[in-house]
């Protein structure tokens, strides 16, 4: 995956400047399990064996370490705060990779 296939801050309700990349992680000790965001882009989150979700990198591959970050791919930016917005445990984090601050999510200004 590309810096031009990541997501971006601009346009999202005034988060960020247009061009900023944006990572996702998943607080695993809210998780619900309850699944909400793989439904919604199974291409970056799934759950794991554990039963709680888990956020995977551009290569598919699941990232299990405790805050592990991931790109939010640019067509599935909109999927990616949705399940931010959705996730019943409020554990799912969007932010900018260039400051770290969140502007999807539990904790976002």
């Amino acid at each position: 995956m590309t810096v031009q296939q990541e997501a971006t801050a601009g346009g999202a309700g005034g988060a960020g400047q247009a061009g900023e990349p944006l990572e996702v992680w998943i607080d695993q000790d809210l998780c619900t399990g309850d699944g909400i965001c793989v439904q919604y882009a199974p291409e970056v989150f799934e759950l794991d064996i554990d039963g709680l979700a888990y956020v995977k990198s551009p290569e598919d591959e699941l990232l299990v370490d405790p805050g592990a970050t991931t790109p939010v791919p640019l067509p599935l930016l909109q999927d990616v705060v949705d399940s931010a917005k959705e996730c019943p445990g409020d554990c799912i984090h969007v932010r900018r990779v260039s400051d770290g601050v969140e502007v999807y999510g539990p904790d976002a200004e």
